[in-house]
């Protein structure tokens, strides 16, 4: 594929995903919206102060799911389209004006979880008691009756709605619509560079030279707005901590953590012992390509190269259907047949050109179908990154099929569970292929450097960073560039210790990742691996019940809290021992690309 990215006017349309599953039309999305604005007005006018008997509040909540799940379609329509372009201003005012629509809606509609709120205990048991659809649902507001504020101002929180989001909205449009990276010399020749093209080609170009100069390149374009992003981020943190306040909790951790019903105990044990016993093996990861490199030094910029280069196969999307049926036929027919349909049916956007977030992401708007962005490189670790976004696809749709709205997904300490697992099933299917031990080597090297090194060491020294900063957001402190920066590098220095240079540009990776204006979001991709290791190794060893035990965790959605779910799978998280279990497999894996690279070198 060209390094050249095209305009999206220009793009293949078979590489792109079908909108047209969602709404027909632009008419059919329009005629939408209005029917959710009339039917949040006609609510208002029968339910508000009327919510008095268990029968009535019982029909309220049924239309108002169906007002809300009408709401997510417009929303996933409107923002998918943007998504693939932000550099169309019709998209982007579709997107905005759908944004100040909805929380119009919710904010019309704020009564309802307001007034359930300030009901008597006994009025809500009786309705839960009458409901199997909406118990846990009532169950939940029952759990959030401390933290609520007056209806009032529940209402204003609702419709500043859009005003709220703005950090993230700045960052974005900071990244992919102003960011203009040009071009970069190396090896006499000029290469175009952009975010996509870095963070998708660049970072694990063989080549040091043309890595090192990307690097370089991307770093100093980032720099450029590293105040301006600064200054949304100190918002976005500013913001929560400050509803955190308002809702009597007793600091920001709490606030973020209480959605996912984790405690604090399980989150800083994430980020603890990973740090702690997880960085002597990576360093010797570090050493290894290092030494397979000859480099000088090992720089940050080193880190994203694969341990075999000239073997990384390129794979076309035509191709990788063979991996992903392979892969995931362990999971059953009913589970192949549904991920399958993703290529016929137009999940997927395949495509790179300007203006596309970049990464990979799932959406699954309540009873259509996952819709999957990804940029194709067509190399074998764009079809991790689908088998993992697959995950999410498997995981929603099947929740959705078995529970309502409301129950439909998990908490977020569980998300990243079945999207690791199907890539922990993607590498063992590929080790089973051939003994030769290239081959093998690169199957083991794929799987710490695309699966764990993403999980266990990207996203987790985003989430140890991120809670330096809550720590001083929560202590009435602010930050600011260089102090994010400043934090940044602590932990990079802490983790990777004399194996790695931590080179000037590394310090600006807290720009990099969008992750930041989700809550206590990037530490939950480790945790879900740490559960999807376990069950895969039940699966891998032979254990007859562990297919059926994962289905039906997939099934349950939001039915039940991350240490009851990991525990239908037969892993307890409430002990440091999954966890610690992972970190030897990690280290297992490393000491036996180790050992392949010594045998490889001999030959």
């Amino acid at each position: 594929m060209s390094k050249e990215l095209k305009p999206r006017s220009e793009i293949d349309l078979s590489l792109t995903w079908d909108l047209s599953h969602i709404f027909k039309t632009n008419e059919e999305y329009e005629k939408t919206l209005t029917e959710i604005v009339e039917k949040s007005k006609e609510m208002e006018s029968k339910y508000k102060d009327k919510l008095i008997d268990p029968n009535t509040i019982l029909e309220c909540i049924e239309e108002y799911e169906d007002v809300i799940i009408k709401g997510y379609l417009t929303n996933t329509y409107s923002y998918l389209a943007m998504a693939v372009d932000q550099t169309n201003s019709d998209n982007q005012t579709r997107a905005m004006k759908n944004d100040m629509i909805l929380s119009e809606v919710i904010s019309r509609l704020t009564f309802i979880e307001s007034e359930l709120k300030e009901k008597e205990d006994n009025i809500l048991d009786q309705a839960i008691n009458k409901t199997e659809k909406y118990k846990i649902y009532l169950e939940d507001i029952k759990r959030s009756k401390p933290h609520t504020l007056h209806p009032e101002v529940e209402k204003a929180i609702a419709s500043l709605s859009p005003v709220l989001q703005s950090p993230e909205n700045v960052y974005s449009q900071a990244k992919l619509a102003d960011m203009d990276f040009g071009s970069f010399e190396a090896k006499g020749e000029e290469h175009p560079l952009s975010f996509v093209l870095f963070e998708n080609t660049y970072q694990g170009e063989k080549d040091t030279e043309i890595r090192r100069r990307a690097f370089d390149a991307f770093s100093n374009k980032i720099k450029e707005y590293q105040n301006t992003i600064a200054i949304a981020y100190q918002t976005q943190v500013q913001k929560e901590k400050i509803i955190s306040t308002m809702r009597k909790f007793d600091s920001v951790f709490d606030y973020l953590l209480f959605d996912q019903k984790v405690d604090r105990e399980l989150y800083n044990r994430q980020i603890d012992v990973i740090m702690e016993k997880l960085a002597p093996h990576m360093r010797k990861y570090a050493k290894l390509i290092k030494r397979i490199y000859g480099l000088d030094e090992m720089t940050f910029a080193d880190l994203k190269v694969s341990i075999d280069p000239e073997y990384d196969p390129k794979v076309t999307i035509e191709e990788s259907k063979k991996y992903i049926k392979g892969a995931l036929s362990v999971m059953g027919k009913e589970y192949l047949d549904l991920v399958m349909r993703a290529y016929d049916e137009r999940w997927v956007d395949f495509a790179q050109n300007i203006g596309k977030s970049t990464g990979g992401f799932c959406a699954t708007p309540y009873g259509v179908h996952a819709y999957i962005l990804l940029s194709w490189n067509g190399l074998m670790s764009e079809v991790f990154t689908l088998v993992h976004e697959l995950g999410h696809a498997g995981h929603f749709m099947l929740s959705q099929k078995h529970n309502n709205l409301f129950n439909e997904s998990p908490s977020l300490y569980f998300i990243e569970a079945p999207s690791t697992i199907n890539e922990m099933l993607l590498s063992n299917y590929l080790i089973k292929q051939q003994d030769d031990p290239r081959f093998k080597r690169w199957v083991l090297s794929s799987m710490v450097s695309n699966t764990y090194y993403h999980n266990f060491v990207t996203h987790l020294l985003e989430a140890a960073y991120q809670r330096e900063v809550y720590k001083i957001i929560d202590e009435g402190g602010s930050v600011h560039a260089n102090k994010l920066s400043e934090i940044k590098k602590d932990v990079l220095e802490k983790f990777w210790g004399d194996a790695v240079t931590i080179n000037s540009g590394a310090e600006l990776t807290w720009i990099r990742q969008p992750h930041y204006y989700m809550g206590l979001y990037p530490y939950t991709y480790s945790a879900g691996l740490t559960v999807a290791t376990q069950v895969s190794q039940r699966i891998l060893n032979g254990d007859e019940s562990a297919i059926d035990d994962w289905k039906e965790v997939l099934k349950a959605g939001g039915t039940k809290t991350p240490v009851e779910l990991a525990k239908m799978a037969g892993v307890d998280i409430t002990t440091d021992k999954p966890l610690l279990e992972t970190i030897e497999y990690i280290g297992s894996l490393i000491d036996e690309i180790i050992k392949l690279t010594d045998e490889i070198e001999r030959g």
